[in-house]
């Protein structure tokens, strides 16, 4: 299962968090980025495909009755696509820390780039296609006020003396994940943090 997978992923990433992609000059990292296995019952709260089962002595439904269920069960199901909110997303952007900056890299097989670890996540997740450039994916989805963040956002700065000249993926609790330099990992990072806040270009939504 895809999401089982992405877990194994990151409790094996977990051992390299201690480790220290797009200015060369950014800031050293303050914090690395913090990945717990899961635990059974954070696993029971993920969606999980379960059998319906028949209430003993329940009347047998008719064949019209059982083809109506199977039609709103898909409507649902296609209704729930992933939001910005989704396990799988958090997932996709934390399996990836650890991984060398590399620029123009934009797979685990290579390392990352910023908006490279940015298209990544997005293709693994919601199977979403972004441009590799951060000032060409500051103009995809609607822009967001940093008050109403929500995991999945993605935040720009400027650290290239430029707009937009580099993303991250926001996590929630002001707190990103990024590749933010050659010679450095994929990490979290505070928005709090002078460097960053006053650096801050803004953020976009790019599925709701």
């Amino acid at each position: 299962m895809k999401i089982y997978k992405i877990l194994f992923f990151i409790e094996i990433l977990a051992t390299v968090l201690a480790l220290s992609g797009c200015a060369t000059y950014l800031p050293a990292p303050v914090e690395e980025a913090r990945v717990q296995t899961a635990t059974p019952g954070a696993l029971a709260n993920l969606p999980q495909a379960t059998a319906s089962s028949k209430r003993p002595g329940a009347p047998a439904e008719s064949a019209t009755a059982i083809k109506r269920a199977e039609t709103q069960a898909t409507a649902v199901t296609r209704s729930e696509a992933p939001t910005a909110r989704s396990p799988e997303m958090l997932f996709a952007a934390l399996a990836a820390a650890g991984f060398d900056y590399k620029r123009g890299g934009k797979s685990m097989a290579s390392g990352f780039d910023c908006s490279g670890l940015v298209a990544h996540v997005f293709l693994q997740a919601y199977d979403v296609k972004l441009p590799h450039n951060a000032a060409a994916q500051s103009a995809q989805g609607s822009p967001i006020e940093r008050a109403a963040l929500e995991p999945g956002d993605l935040v720009f700065f400027n650290t290239e003396r430029r707009p937009y000249s580099h993303v991250g993926i926001y996590l929630g609790d002001e707190r990103f994940i990024h590749a933010p330099k050659p010679g450095a990992v994929v990490r979290t990072e505070n928005m709090k943090l002078g460097y960053w806040n006053k650096r801050y270009d803004g953020a976009r939504r790019i599925v709701d």
